[in-house]
């Protein structure tokens, strides 16, 4: 079986179903979403650095999280546009490997963080005179260490996994980017073990996100609820926003990750991976930055300075 592996030397990536006809529409929207996304970015990352008021945990939490995101869109999107113009859809196995570690090492961050900014909100809302004390720079710079920590070794076993298969079926790989289903469905290897690596870390790390967010946000409602002085309806549209973008986050991972090979459909696959690699990064900035009152004082405060120097 070792012998087929060394069939396949390099793969190809799918890009757009559809041929010629659609791949000047996937370039102009992913392109398009791509600057939309690192302006976005670049603005929160500037603005919470730049603003001595924002240097607070939650500024910090916005400020690595918008640099995760720049990272995270950029690993997919700078490439699979390059394929659709140009026509050169090769990927070597080591790029592969590469794209799929540094994929995974996102995702698996971003999950993780978004769980923490929904802590982060709870001390806010839920413990105030505590805030400060949990909330410390120290606690701040120890849990992003261990969120990418944690990436690295979720990554590196995933990406590991992976590679050790033989791969003599065809080199055709289905969205525009590699990704460990879609390597699955190649190999000539025995995978279950590989499935059954995924199921367990999904249902650990997705579950385990998904039930400290849902927590959290249940207790800062009860909370606004029971306050007399909180205007629950910001709370409860922030709030809902935020579980809106894990859930988004979370179903599209889930269905890419868990679903049966054989049902798998190109232009599905393609727009399911759209969701969680392009998606979250694009509307984190709007989501977790602009709705937040500080981040927009500041922004305001930063432009108005500028006109004002121009002047």
């Amino acid at each position: 079986n070792m012998a087929n592996s060394t069939m396949v030397t390099e793969f190809l990536l799918l890009g757009s179903p559809d041929g010629w006809n659609m791949s000047f529409l996937y370039f102009t929207v992913f392109l398009l979403t791509y600057l939309s996304t690192l302006l976005g970015n670049l603005l929160i990352g500037t603005v919470t650095t730049a603003d001595q008021n924002l240097h607070t945990p939650m500024s910090f939490f916005l400020r690595t999280l918008s640099i995760l995101d720049m990272c995270f869109i950029s690993i997919t999107v700078p490439n699979a546009c390059v394929n659709s113009l140009t026509g050169n859809r090769t990927i070597s196995v080591t790029g592969c490997a590469t794209q799929i570690f540094l994929v995974h090492i996102c995702a698996c961050v971003e999950l993780l963080f978004l769980s923490i900014m929904a802590g982060d909100r709870y001390v806010a809302i839920c413990q105030p005179l505590q805030y400060h004390l949990i909330m410390n720079p120290q606690f701040c710079v120890h849990i992003t260490l261990a969120s990418l920590l944690s990436g690295l070794v979720y990554s590196g076993v995933h990406t590991g996994n992976s590679f050790w298969l033989s791969f003599c079926q065809s080199n055709m790989v289905h969205p525009f980017f590699c990704d460990v289903p879609s390597l699955l469905r190649l190999s000539c290897s025995d995978t279950t073990i590989n499935k059954v690596l995924i199921l367990l870390s999904s249902v650990v790390l997705c579950g385990g996100c998904f039930v400290f967010i849902t927590m959290s946000y249940i207790r800062i409602f009860s909370t606004v609820l029971k306050s007399p002085n909180r205007a629950p309806g910001k709370a409860f549209s922030t709030c809902t926003l935020h579980i809106l973008m894990v859930s988004v986050f979370l179903s599209s991972w889930t269905v890419v990750y868990l679903r049966p090979s054989a049902n798998s459909d190109a232009l599905q696959d393609l727009i399911l991976c759209a969701f969680y690699t392009m998606v979250p990064p694009f509307l984190n900035p709007l989501i977790y930055s602009l709705r937040n009152k500080e981040v927009k004082e500041a922004v305001r405060r930063i432009m108005g300075r500028q006109l004002l120097s121009e002047k």
